[in-house]
């Protein structure tokens, strides 16, 4: 049941992050944003690196190939290609875009690890991401024929199935790194990606002075929450029950969206929030609680 807690945790912590990509969206810039990200947490994480750097060199020169991939994938591109999205779509576009990342979880998860499909984890997930657009589309399903989509959503799109790929192919991580040493050797390599998309967009020393010192708050939560303690949870939760089922919790994202918006932004929690709640957690229970039939 804990590894349960720690992946609601985990989500309630990334979906705040939505709602501040939103809230910052004109102010910084998404290379910016992902950049001072990535450099917080490697700042943070720096002396841990020091003391650990002969072990995670010879893990780097064992593995080189996944090490890049995953830190290409997990860290340079889910969230920076996520930020450029939302520059240009609307929260409803990509939360429902964001509603397919347990599908596709449990798709490659058949595909690349063999992970057999039951009936019931194929009606939980169904159930959930039906809970998703109701609750995304305020309880009126005919408006998803007005929605309207632009060149955002293909980097939601390409954002989800980033972070899809990474969380069914971090079971090749090397084994010989622990979970923190795996996290910061991603973030450095992660980190050196990043750097010439950062450097090409040619911002201004002044510029970059004014964002930090204005928005701390920003890069504190993005750094301390949204990074180090979210990727921590993450990997948690695939290492005990599977990248399936903890994939299957991003459904939770617009639920805590909504509950955020009440807290801080003074909306109104409407009925359509309780039939989302119902669907979604009652996906959820399919897929995790009750014994499956296979299917695949």
């Amino acid at each position: 049941m804990q590894v349960y807690v720690l992946l609601v945790l985990c989500v309630l912590f990334w979906s705040a992050n939505f709602v501040l990509g939103r809230f910052v969206a004109g102010a910084i810039e998404p290379w910016e944003l992902a950049f001072f990200r990535w450099l917080g947490v490697f700042v943070v994480t720096l002396p841990f690196l020091l003391l650990h750097v002969k072990k995670i060199g010879r893990a780097l020169r064992a593995h080189f190939g996944i090490l890049v991939v995953l830190s290409a994938l997990g860290i340079a591109a889910f969230n920076t290609l996520l930020y450029i999205g939302l520059q240009k779509t609307t929260a409803t576009n990509a939360l429902l875009i964001n509603s397919s990342i347990p599908i596709i979880i449990v798709l490659l998860s058949f595909v690349i690890l063999k992970t057999r499909i039951s009936k019931l984890q194929v009606s939980g997930i169904l159930l959930s991401t039906l809970g998703v657009i109701f609750l995304v589309l305020k309880g009126d399903v005919q408006s998803i024929l007005t929605l309207s989509f632009n060149s955002g959503d293909f980097w939601v799109i390409a954002s989800s199935l980033c972070w899809a790929s990474y969380s069914v192919l971090v079971k090749f991580r090397p084994s010989s790194l622990s979970n923190f040493e795996f996290f910061i050797t991603t973030v450095s390599l992660g980190l050196v990606m990043l750097l010439p998309f950062y450097l090409a967009q040619g911002y201004t020393w002044e510029r970059e002075v004014m964002i930090l010192t204005h928005y701390t708050w920003v890069i504190a939560y993005v750094v301390l929450f949204t990074s180090i303690l979210c990727y921590y949870l993450w990997h948690y939760g695939i290492a005990h029950i599977g990248a399936g089922k903890t994939g299957q919790f991003t459904h939770l994202m617009p639920l805590f969206g909504s509950f955020l918006a009440y807290l801080f932004l003074g909306e109104r929690l409407e009925w359509y929030h309780l039939g989302g709640i119902l669907l979604i957690f009652g996906g959820i229970y399919l897929c995790l609680f009750v014994k499956k039939k296979v299917l695949m």
